[in-house]
């Protein structure tokens, strides 16, 4: 049950010291089961007292419009890239902006991808034909690759979005263990 909350027109109101309002987070994932949705908000740099007012304001303008429990956190830029901010990598490559509804990282000019290498050479053919119906489809039915969007980069490694990550590896896992994610950024 992924909840494409940056998919949505949500009316919310904030302040213009918000620079993004990010969803990241198991939700963001295709085939999940989320308990509640992440959200972090970005702001410029003011008070941690205007931040929470305004944090405590975001949420329970979503809570109002989302079924699952909302769980929130506040930022400004210089906190978001501290070293010590265990969430800022999921924030940064799998963040989603609810404002503008294009990656987060975009913001800083990089573009999240999720590159899956793998090695079918010690599978029987029925296993390898299997595997190539999963990426590129069978009679008129849409493999990964055109269902999800993603392409072949190399034989052996395919290249989808971030939030693409769970339901590939998933059903590729169910073919051959022998596979390989790298998570990237090219430049936009």
């Amino acid at each position: 049950m992924m909840l494409k909350l940056w998919q949505k027109k949500l009316k919310l109101s904030y302040s213009k010291d918000v620079v993004d309002i990010v969803q990241f987070g198991s939700s963001i994932f295709e085939n999940s089961e989320p308990k509640d949705i992440d959200i972090a908000v970005i702001f410029q740099k003011i008070s941690l007292k205007e931040q929470l007012e305004e944090r405590q304001n975001i949420k329970n303008q979503l809570q109002k419009q989302i079924e699952l429990p909302v769980h929130i956190e506040s930022f400004d830029l210089y906190s978001l890239f501290d070293k010590g901010n265990f969430a800022r990598g999921g924030i940064l490559f799998y963040g989603k902006s609810i404002i503008s509804g294009k990656n987060f990282s975009e913001n800083f000019g990089l573009v999240p991808k999720i590159v899956i290498s793998y090695v079918l050479k010690d599978l029987e053919k029925k296993d390898k034909v299997r595997f190539n119906y999963l990426l590129n489809g069978k009679k008129g039915s849409y493999g990964l690759l055109r269902k999800y969007g993603g392409g072949i980069i190399y034989p052996g490694a395919v290249e989808t979005l971030p939030e693409n990550e769970k339901i590939f590896l998933d059903k590729m896992k169910k073919i051959t263990d022998k596979i390989k994610i790298e998570r990237i950024f090219t430049s936009k």
